[in-house]
């Protein structure tokens, strides 16, 4: 088992399969040794954990449940293309979209949910730059979408 691995079953994260994607995009998309993720959200089991606007029908606490666990998927899918996460050399940039209400501005606490569960993962290498962003509307109702570029070794 994997380094990484064994830190996840320390967390109590089992990851899901990697997402298969319903539109025309790859999840991962490759060039050097940086991957760009395409991005994700907050589906367990091919379902929403929640849907609606953080400020309106999410607190806080429910939009950084959901970014962790959009954070999740996101590393699923890095294992479904890299087999080993210990080829992860460290996380880049994070860019975290936060489906906001009006007068909303608490989007860096939402995202916080993933960045912490990055570093809580990889530790050092987990630390990344980062933009959290408020939208008006995200797809599905999602509250949180997230993509990640991760520099990788071969």
């Amino acid at each position: 088992m994997s380094k990484i691995e064994q830190r996840l079953q320390e967390l109590g994260i089992t990851l899901p399969p990697s997402p298969e994607p319903r539109f025309t995009y790859i999840p991962c998309k490759r060039t050097g040794n940086l991957l760009y993720l395409s991005g994700q959200d907050c589906r367990i089991d091919g379902e929403l954990m929640f849907e609606g606007k953080l400020g309106a029908e999410l607190t806080i606490e429910q939009g950084q449940a959901a970014a962790r666990q959009t954070m999740i998927n996101c590393i699923a899918v890095l294992k479904g293309y890299l087999g080993d996460l210990d080829r992860v050399v460290g996380i880049v940039k994070m860019l975290g979209l936060v489906n906001s209400a009006p007068g909303f501005a608490n989007q860096p606490l939402v995202i916080n949910g993933a960045s912490n569960l990055l570093v809580d993962v990889f530790g050092e290498a987990g630390k990344h730059a980062r933009s959290a962003i408020g939208t008006n509307e995200l797809p599905f109702h999602t509250p949180v979408e997230i993509e990640i570029i991760v520099e990788i070794r071969d």
